[in-house]
This record gives structure tokens, sequence and C-alpha cells, in this order.
């Protein structure tokens, strides 16, 4: 803006700046009991400069929810898988 002023997303306690970053017109997953727990844990670890590696079986969702989370706060992210 003309100010200075910003975009911010508030989760919970945890307010982080919208980054603007275009990731296309994706889908966006289902929000759950269990995707808004995720969301409110990772933006908790981010507000803190944390970082954030959710854990579980294959095939979950843990990948997903993340980039889905990524996609809402307007920032880019890589996924990196180290099991191969």
């Amino acid at each position: 803006g003309e100010g200075g002023e910003r975009a911010e997303v508030a989760i919970c306690d945890a307010i982080l700046p919208y980054d603007y970053e275009y990731l296309g017109n994706g889908p966006r997953l289902v929000i759950t009991p269990l995707t808004d727990r995720v969301y409110v844990t990772a933006t908790q670890a981010l507000n803190l400069k944390m970082g954030c590696a959710p854990a579980g079986p294959a095939g979950t969702g843990k990948t997903e929810t993340t980039k889905d989370l990524a996609n809402a706060l307007a920032k880019l992210i890589y996924v990196i898988n180290c099991s191969q």
C-alpha cells in the first residue's frame, strides 16, 4: 500500500505476512479437525521462527496439507523427499 501496509494472515495468536506468491488456481483441501490442527500447529511454529516436519504413515495427506497451508499464506514451498 501507499503507507507501506501489507496484508497479514492471523491464525490464533500467530500473525504472518501474506507474501503474494502466485501459486496458481489449484485445488484446495477440505478442512477437517485434523487439517485445522495441523494448520494451527504449523503456523505457531512459523511464528516462533521454527520449522515444521509432519510425520506419520504414508498416504495420510501430510504433504498436501502442508502445500495447502503454504498456498493459503501465499508462500513458496519446496517439497523434498529424503527417503528416495
